[in-house]
């Protein structure tokens, strides 16, 4: 069986990229990561979602940032805006620096060790809130620079970043995972979720997922405050 190596937040994005996977006959290997995010009970989701698809094996590695990076969602000094006041034409405050590219050597590293060839990741440039590590350029590079620094790519087992989600709105990876049987109730995508995984609905992240399910004619099953 092949295998793949999926990036889970817990969120809306990263669980479909597991119903995909799940759905071409991949082992999975789960990855997600306590980096002292504040909105950290999309972990306990992740641990959820990792039972129910029945992967065959899930880690939630620990990262220490800098607690005074200047990123919303590690720093407690720095408020998550509302969608209304984010600069959309801007690099957001819930950026978090090198976070991609740190998740995916953590995955790099752990797919070579399982042999597996694909890494999945959720990232989206159509309905995304300007994180350059979620661009199509940045992916093809990782991409390439990971066949060039491991023995599994000098020895000509090349490695995938798969991310299925890349080119599709908010809504049409609603209908995708809709029609794949995603129950969207299991994902946490909020920037300020409380302890039990209810979302705010105002942040930057609950209005795309808000527009997201409005625009796919599929009722909202996200667990508000």
């Amino acid at each position: 069986m092949k295998k793949a190596v999926i990036l889970l937040s817990g969120g809306l994005d990263s669980l479909t990229c597991l119903a995909i996977a799940k759905s071409q006959a991949l082992e999975c290997y789960a990855l997600s990561f306590d980096y002292g995010q504040q909105h950290n009970s999309e972990l306990k989701q992740a641990q959820k979602i990792a039972e129910i698809y029945n992967v065959k094996k899930h880690l939630t590695l620990p990262i220490v940032f800098d607690p005074n990076v200047k990123s919303s969602l590690i720093n407690s000094n720095i408020a998550v805006l509302d969608a209304k006041r984010e600069n959309n034409s801007g690099i957001p405050n819930t950026y978090v620096p090198a976070r991609n590219t740190i998740f995916l050597a953590y995955a790099l590293g752990w797919a070579e060790i399982v042999e597996a060839r694909d890494i999945f990741i959720g990232a989206n440039c159509v309905d995304y809130s300007g994180y350059p590590d979620c661009r199509p350029e940045y992916l093809t590079a990782f991409e390439k620079m990971a066949n060039l620094a491991t023995k599994a790519g000098v020895e000509g087992l090349h490695t995938s970043i798969q991310a299925p989600l890349l080119n599709l709105t908010k809504a049409e990876i609603i209908q995708l995972g809709s029609s794949l049987g995603v129950d969207y109730s299991l994902s946490v995508s909020c920037y300020r979720a409380n302890e039990h995984g209810q979302a705010c609905g105002s942040c930057d992240s609950c209005a795309l997922r808000k527009k997201g399910f409005q625009d796919a004619n599929v009722p909202d099953v996200t667990r508000y405050v």
